[in-house]
């Protein structure tokens, strides 16, 4: 069988470099929609911390109320709130004087205007541009669209054999919660993420890490980010 590695992970918003370093290393990512929506306070979903003056704060997508045990798939943007242009100005107000303001935020500004109803469909369109920029583009599947059983370790290995996997990449978050066993009956092997955070030049002070993508891309632009997300390889 060929040799097929595949991540999966939600498909959060804006994240931080690590969640692409893995795409480095794999030939698919399964995008994990159908799970249970982890409410704002708790996951990164809807949220992820860029740099101001003032210290990391959270950039947050704002969605419609649901029920405790609702899908990430049916999580619906608000229509109430003008988070939109909540989030431009906030961007806007801490990165203008950023070295790639320009070249950034005219890309950022196309996608927000894009009328997106559903949170999953924004997020994804987000990763996407940024797998674009950081040229890391894999082949992508929603994880509601095959059809899942199972949950935990035995759930991941259910969409693992539902598209031929042979390599499961993890990152190293998931080692506490991890059993090898299903994974071992599946004849599926574990490889876990090795990453180290480059450390760049920022705005406003002494460097952050785990700061959303969006941060490297202000200060150091396309090109460059490519380079540093390699650098941690």
């Amino acid at each position: 069988m060929k040799k097929k590695i595949v991540v999966i992970h939600q498909p959060d918003f804006a994240p931080y470099l690590g969640f692409f370093h893995r795409f480095l290393y794999a030939d698919m990512y399964i995008a994990l929609d159908h799970v249970q929506y982890v409410s704002k306070g708790r996951g990164w979903t809807n949220r992820d911390k860029i740099k101001t003056a003032q210290g990391e704060k959270w950039l947050s997508v704002s969605v419609n109320k649901a029920p405790l045990n609702t899908a990430i798939s049916q999580i619906e943007l608000s229509t109430i709130i003008d988070w939109r242009k909540d989030n431009l100005r906030l961007i806007e107000h801490n990165y203008r004087k950023a070295p790639f303001y320009s070249e950034m935020m005219q890309e950022v500004s196309q996608l927000y205007a894009k009328p997106f109803q559903l949170l999953r469909d924004f997020n994804m369109a987000f990763i996407a541009m940024l797998m674009d920029m950081l040229d890391v583009r894999i082949p992508w599947v929603w994880s509601s669209d095959l059809d899942p059983v199972g949950t935990k370790n035995e759930l991941l290995v259910n969409l693992l054999q539902k598209v031929s996997a042979t390599h499961y990449l993890s990152g190293v978050g998931a080692r506490d919660y991890f059993i090898v066993e299903p994974f071992a009956r599946a004849g599926i092997d574990v490889i876990w993420q090795d990453f180290t955070h480059p450390v760049y030049t920022q705005q406003f002070g002494g460097f952050v890490p785990f700061l959303s993508v969006l941060d490297v891309l202000f200060n150091h632009g396309i090109k460059t980010s490519r380079e540093l997300l390699r650098m941690s390889k």
